[in-house]
């Protein structure tokens, strides 16, 4: 079985992205292999802002996330870099754990596969 290592990079106004990253994962989990962590970066911060508002009659994101985290146990990592340069609050982002670059790239050096969503 591989060992993956996914990376978000769309904003959450690209659901399609974000959701396709969250089926393969759970796709992947539940086919027996592992996912060490799923990292944010770049425009994909928003996730955990909690100013981000989307739509009522859209797809919820943050009780998206919420559940894979409650049902996977999954670390969901947040660029610290990404996410000051845009001003977001690091001292409440959620479900997500505030993470560095190089954390990131330890974590991508270690799995079998690196996948990234835009």
């Amino acid at each position: 079985m591989a060992n993956f290592v996914l990376s978000l990079h769309a904003s959450p106004s690209d659901s399609d992205a974000c959701l396709s990253l969250l089926n393969f994962a759970k796709a992947a989990l539940s086919g027996g292999h592992t996912i060490d962590a799923i990292f944010l970066y770049q425009e994909a911060i928003w996730h955990a802002s909690e100013h981000f508002v989307i739509a009522k009659d859209e797809v919820q994101l943050n009780e998206q996330w919420q559940s894979f985290v409650d049902d996977e146990k999954t670390p969901l990592l947040l660029c610290i870099t990404a996410a000051e340069k845009r001003g977001l609050d690091i001292k409440n982002t959620g479900p997500f754990t505030v993470a560095g670059l190089a954390e990131f790239a330890m974590s991508v050096a270690k799995a079998d596969k690196w996948l990234q969503f835009k």
